[in-house]
């Protein structure tokens, strides 16, 4: 237990001021220590809330750089730091706000390689990701080590929270044993986010791991938190240790981390490249030479409210989601080049076609974003 200077009195008056904190408490956060995975909508507010909070250890973990398409949820980067590394921009505001605390950097991806000696040190791991494979990384590590693992997604106007800590609790896997089928979930950066939402579950996540270091309250544990916030509602659902679980049971088949690329099929990371592979791909200036070709069809698989934002004229709209029901309005025999966003659900499209039949297709490159600033600069980039 470490002593507060007179200044850190000061600071965290309001914290003693209540019984169930007070000095002592304030202490037990001083010498206390979080790893936060991701510092973006969800680790954005855990790591303002607990740098203010005076957790005295945070680390962060991340590989991204900020870009202006973050700013409207991830609210520790500014304008400022657009194209610096993201876990310099929120370590700069953290100590912004309270220059009392230590911060650890990993300007790294989180894998199975590195993940457990990165989070040994620390009491508890907060899961701040958008992606399966590291998601259930983050939830076996925790397993292993025996440390509580908060939890949190969102995904448009909707948010769920919970704490996976198996010596107490469920895990992850024991609610998901199997990752959903790649591409059934959209991203973030495909099916969009309401701004405050990842506020809202955030805010949720460093409460718990206040809880937790304190040891006040009931935590999140075996109780799966819902919320929806189109209708301000929180549910909750009861969850339960499942015996046969493959990782936190008596018998465990996984004692150490796997290869979570493979066992997801998707890729550890939070965005694409927007390549189906070389020999797939066509680039946004090589279709500018063809586009006037009358044989050349364009396939949209983008969502209908989308094309609001911006569109390829003559481009035939069928979203993604509909795509399998609907290959019966395309003719296998046409040359065609299917786009979307950024190129990550265009690929799947791709995949999709090529398993039905189709033969002389391409994937645009970076989709019409990329078709946006390499060829037709009056069309935005979103």
């Amino acid at each position: 237990m470490v002593d507060l200077t007179h200044e850190e009195i000061l600071r965290y008056s309001r914290h003693l001021l209540i019984p169930e904190v007070g000095l002592e408490g304030q202490k037990k956060l001083s010498a206390s220590s979080v790893l936060i995975i991701g510092t973006g909508g969800l680790g954005s507010p855990v790591a303002l809330y607990l740098a203010a909070a005076g957790v005295g250890r945070i680390g962060l973990v991340d590989y991204d750089v900020v870009d202006a398409t973050n700013l409207q949820r991830q609210i520790i980067h500014g304008m400022d730091t657009v194209g610096d590394l993201k876990v310099e921009s929120a370590r700069d505001r953290m100590l912004d706000i309270n220059p009392e605390i230590q911060v650890d950097l990993y300007n790294e991806p989180f894998t199975s390689d590195n993940a457990m000696e990165i989070a040994k040190d620390y009491d508890i791991l907060i899961d701040g990701t958008d992606n399966f494979p590291t998601r259930y990384l983050t939830n076996d590590v925790s397993v292993f080590l025996g440390k509580p693992n908060i939890y949190g997604s969102i995904f448009r106007f909707d948010g769920q929270a919970s704490v996976f800590y198996a010596k107490e609790g469920p895990c992850y896997r024991c609610l998901f044993p199997e990752p959903p089928p790649p591409g059934l979930v959209p991203s973030c950066a495909e099916g969009g986010v309401l701004g405050v939402l990842p506020g809202t579950i955030g805010t949720i996540q460093a409460t718990e791991a206040l809880k937790i270091l304190l040891d006040i309250g009931s935590p999140l544990i075996g109780k799966l938190l819902l919320y929806n916030a189109l209708d301000m509602s929180f549910d909750f659902v009861k969850l339960k240790k499942n015996p046969g679980c493959l990782v936190c049971s008596e018998n465990p088949e996984i004692t150490e981390p796997i290869d979570y690329e493979e066992f997801c099929g998707v890729p550890g990371h939070d965005h694409d490249d927007g390549s189906a592979g070389v020999e797939w791909d066509i680039s946004a200036t090589n279709l500018a030479e063809r586009v006037k070709d009358n044989n050349l069809k364009l396939l949209d698989v983008r969502e209908p409210h989308e094309l609001e934002i911006s569109a390829i004229p003559n481009a035939i709209n069928i979203p993604l989601g509909s795509l399998a029901s609907r290959l019966s309005e395309l003719d296998s025999a046409d040359e065609m080049v299917v786009f979307c966003k950024t190129g990550g659900r265009s690929a799947r499209a791709l995949e999709l076609l090529v398993t039905a039949g189709f033969k002389k297709i391409k994937n645009l490159n970076g989709g019409i974003n990329a078709w946006a600033r390499d060829v037709d600069e009056d069309l935005p980039i979103y």
